[in-house]
């Protein structure tokens, strides 16, 4: 089986392609022949070591790769009906674990963790939902402003900012988010209600538009204190990259782990009817043979993408 692994931790070189076993499923576990991969970020922090401490007992080589699209071509036991060979499916991968990664002809996940493919979606459109719509889907029930509330949303123009808008929109929200003059449509187009500069000066622009502050903001940009004075005395923040706080004026801070979810078949299932709906966006920057997984990550590290980076195992 083809796949594009690790040996060591490092930079966008320690990728290559490997031949390892065909892996199994077991009890309550689904094989997927994969046929397009996202490219995230917690992928680069696999690859340069961030995980190791959840990887204890994991030997080498690892496989990058939370997302995941393809067709189910084995079944284990006890893994009831609502899943069969042939179907066309979205994953969660467990990419810490003993299974490995997305970044694979084929891989092993607990059935928990897979969902029907959105109709409509192709392979590489459809690798690129989950664990971004399942972040910004934790990040606001964390938030958990009232409907007819207001929240802010930066790094709006990216993966899960884009995600985050347009399911606050969804839940009946007022969504303040940011963006640069180039992606100010864009942001807009997400059904932002307020788009304002992003940068330094964010929080004063969002009290220009609400002097009291929101009731929540969703940092997807990881500017944690510096965004705290858009929050209202009380209010909440979810940060994206594990930052815990703590915040001023009694401001709640949520730090959220989108693995948190990643078994929650019901959330997952949520989500990819509101694709199929075209609530959420699908976005692809470009689709990369699975042999360029180097310039794949270079890409992603020099940052400035819209949508997510796609690896072809097709």
């Amino acid at each position: 089986m083809r796949a594009m692994a690790i040996n060591a931790f490092g930079g966008p070189e320690v990728l290559e392609a490997l031949d390892l076993p065909e892996p199994q499923a077991g009890p309550g576990e689904v094989r997927i022949r994969v046929r397009a991969a996202a490219v995230n970020p917690t992928d680069v922090l696999l690859r340069t070591g961030g995980h190791a401490v959840r990887m204890v007992g994991v030997e080498p080589p690892f496989v990058p790769g939370m997302d995941a699209a393809g067709v189910i071509d084995q079944v284990g036991p006890g893994t009831g009906d609502r899943l069969a060979v042939g179907r066309r499916v979205i994953a969660m991968v467990p990419f810490t674990g003993p299974h490995g990664g997305a970044y694979a002809e084929q891989v092993v996940v607990p059935a928990a963790a897979v969902v029907a493919a959105p109709e409509g979606a192709d392979f590489a459109e459809a690798s690129t939902l989950l664990m971004n719509a399942a972040t910004a889907r934790l990040a606001l029930d964390a938030l958990a402003v009232p409907g007819e509330g207001a929240v802010a949303v930066t790094g709006a123009a990216g993966a899960v900012g884009g995600y985050a808008v347009e399911l606050a929109k969804a839940d009946g929200l007022t969504v303040i988010a940011d963006a640069s003059p180039r992606d100010t449509d864009l942001v807009r187009g997400f059904g932002a209600d307020h788009v304002v500069e992003r940068g330094r000066g964010f929080p004063a622009r969002v009290r220009e538009l609400r002097p009291e502050g929101v009731a929540g903001l969703l940092d997807g940009s990881a500017q944690t204190t510096d965004v705290t004075p858009a929050i209202a005395d009380g209010g909440a923040l979810a940060e994206l990259r594990g930052w815990p706080g703590p915040a001023e004026r009694g401001i709640r801070v949520h730090p959220v782990m989108v693995s948190d979810v990643m078994f929650d078949t019901e959330l997952l299932d949520r989500l990819r009817r509101q694709a199929e709906e075209g609530v959420l966006t699908l976005r692809v920057a470009e689709v990369l043979p699975a042999e360029e997984a180097v310039r794949a990550h270079r890409l992603l590290e020099a940052g400035g993408l819209r949508g997510r980076l796609v690896l072809d195992f097709s």
